[in-house]
């Protein structure tokens, strides 16, 4: 787990976004510290209201990069004038709000709060399917907290969907540490049959997002997985499968269950039964072992691949954890290793948002964004952002269809082509 240092800065909106942000770091079981000398990572969560104030954020960036190991820029300024923070020298990731608490782990599993309850917040249900996983990663102290997989049955996860989706949800989050190996525990790997007993036996409109999958439990389930996916339309098509590397000989080291061409394997199986897919990965950038010829096959598998959603992790060190002990490669070469990392994936991702542009996508509205926007997401779990809300009747649980009009690199914006809110029932006077 890590500590977190975070900073806020402008609006209550801005505020807004920070407390999401610390919910959904607490939730993954990291802890926040006074100040950033303290912090693994610091948050800084910007506002470009006036000149003034953009001189302020660079000047803040510049001393907190010298006060912790890894910075995150977020916010206003960082996501309208990201190129601001490179061009003075800053080193730091610059990131959408929504994808700041993913990035602050370190290639660990996520840590859910005690239980495996499931959790209705707002129009998202959040469904976790088992607790634990069955993976010996060298660097992850998830697992001392977590165990080993312990899958509740199919039936037990169905009927605690069916009661969110009665409670009002409309995009179901299929959560774990790995929700690959869902049902290992019990013998077989139960995750397609969960997915499709969701879609068939329970009624309404709806969509379920895939939570975290390694490849090692994708790779024996790939072809049945992939074919749930293209049956049923409820299921965004959307895999979360972290790589961490694109060496053999680091993954080894890492104690990864897979290797690069199982990654792989999965990659092309999704690709030749999906017509429109988003795959997900992470790669951990400077573990102890990695060389320059091992960074070199990340980026050639990075560009190979090319995912739509990429999350690059600086290692860090994990009290307890066997990696723990082995002599770090220094800060400023995983520092470079990072930026030419995180320079490549933003290229990728920027593709394939400009591809979008100008086509017709469904999508559900997810929740309400800065301003009168609205978060949607479209049938592959892209992000796309509807301006202008109220005018349109678009407000969370909406379904509709809109026309892709420009990207922001990380997510979209669009017009509604013929907005389709569901029936509401009338409320008592």
């Amino acid at each position: 787990m890590a500590r977190y240092h975070i900073e806020t800065y402008g609006c209550t909106s801005n505020r807004g976004e920070s407390r999401a942000i610390e919910s959904a770091l607490r939730d993954a079981g990291h802890y926040r510290v006074d100040g950033p000398e303290e912090a693994d990572v610091a948050i800084m969560n910007t506002c470009t209201v006036v000149e003034k104030t953009e001189r302020n954020m660079l000047r803040r960036a510049k001393e907190l990069e010298a006060e912790t190991a890894d910075l995150i820029i977020t916010g206003c300024m960082a996501l309208a004038q990201g190129n601001d923070f490179r061009e003075e020298g800053i080193d730091a990731q610059i990131l959408h709000w929504d994808d700041v608490p993913t990035a602050v782990t370190n290639g660990e599993c996520p840590t859910p709060g005690p239980g495996v309850e499931p959790v209705l917040d707002g129009v998202v249900g959040i469904l976790p399917i088992a607790r634990g996983c069955m993976s010996n990663c060298s660097y992850c102290i998830t697992k001392f907290a977590t165990g080993r997989v312990d899958s509740p049955s199919v039936d037990e996860n169905v009927e605690k969907a069916r009661a969110l989706v009665h409670a009002g949800a409309k995009e179901l989050r299929i959560t774990g540490q790995d929700t690959g190996v869902y049902g290992w525990d019990k013998g077989d790997r139960k995750l397609p049959e969960l997915l499709d007993r969701i879609c068939t036996e329970i009624d309404g409109e709806f969509r379920v997002r895939v939570g975290m999958a390694n490849p090692g439990g994708v790779h024996g389930i790939r072809e049945e997985l992939a074919a749930v996916f293209a049956e049923h339309d409820k299921l965004y098509n959307f895999i979360h499968a972290p790589v961490q590397s694109g060496s053999d000989e680091v993954l080894e080291h890492m104690r990864r269950q897979h290797r690069v061409d199982k990654f792989r394997d999965i990659v092309e199986t999704f690709d030749r039964v999906l017509d429109y897919w988003t795959l997900s990965t992470d790669f951990i950038v400077g573990y102890p072992t990695e060389t320059d010829e091992d960074h070199e096959r990340s980026m050639e598998l990075l560009r190979e691949i090319r995912p739509e959603k990429v999350n690059v992790t600086r290692f860090s060190k994990r009290p307890g954890t066997d990696a723990a002990d082995l002599k770090g490669l220094g800060g400023t070469l995983k520092k470079e290793r990072s930026k030419e990392m995180s320079e490549a994936k933003m290229d990728i991702v920027a593709a394939a948002y400009d591809e979008m542009v100008g086509t017709e996508r469904d999508v559900l509205v997810v929740e309400e964004g800065t301003g009168d926007s609205v978060k949607c997401r479209d049938e592959a779990y892209r992000q796309i952002i509807v301006q202008n809300a109220t005018e349109h009747g678009l407000e969370p649980g909406d379904f509709a269809r809109v026309t892709v009009t420009a990207h922001q690199t990380v997510y979209a914006f669009a017009e509604p082509v013929d907005a389709r809110p569901e029936p509401r029932e009338p409320t008592a006077a």
